[in-house]
């Protein structure tokens, strides 16, 4: 402070030299006194009038852009909490889905599972059947075979035993018996 002073002071102490103008070459005190001169006429004409105003407006200034930046995060906030619900509405939505794709997946397992349980039965079923028929054919067939060798042996036996007691004659009348009983059989067992 004892500089401030000693500046002032030192106003009157100008160094003159015969109508001379000098300048003081300390620049501490002479920005010191520029500033105080600037400040002086400052606050005696504005009487702190309009540094409280420009004080006042920045303040203002700053609390409206608080209060905007305050007010755009709400609205951010609301926002984004109902996207939020949303994505969770959405998110309940497809787990509901999912569980129902998980039941009905399972029971289309199920259900598949038994439909080819039943399938092969089924088809075990008619190859049995088919066996059986088979073996029936065969056994028939067989059947059929053995009768014919045996009634083919018959008949030779008979034939030789016919051919050897009976005479032209007879014998011609056998033969075409025979012949029309064989034709007659044959009839049967087509």
């Amino acid at each position: 402070m004892k500089n401030v002073t000693d500046s002032f002071v030192s106003l009157g102490r100008w160094p003159s030299a015969a109508g001379s103008f000098g300048f003081n070459i300390d620049i501490l005190s002479t920005n010191l006194i520029n500033l105080s001169v600037v400040l002086g006429v400052l606050i005696f004409f504005g009487k702190g009038v309009c540094a409280s105003c420009l004080l006042s407006d920045l303040l203002d200034n700053r609390k409206q852009r608080i209060l905007n930046t305050i007010r755009n995060s709400e609205e951010l906030q609301g926002g984004a909490f109902e996207q939020l619900e949303r994505a969770r509405a959405r998110l309940r939505k497809v787990e509901k889905e999912a569980d129902q794709f998980r039941v009905t997946g399972y029971s289309e397992i199920e259900r598949e599972k038994l439909n080819l349980i039943n399938s092969t039965y089924k088809t075990l079923e008619q190859l049995e059947n088919y066996k059986n028929e088979t073996i029936q054919f065969e056994q028939q067939r067989t059947i059929n075979q053995v009768r014919q060798r045996v009634f083919q042996q018959a008949l030779r036996r008979a034939l030789g035993i016919l051919n050897s007691c009976l005479n032209n004659e007879l014998h011609l009348r056998t033969i075409s018996a025979n012949i029309d009983m064989l034709g007659s059989m044959k009839e049967i067992t087509d």
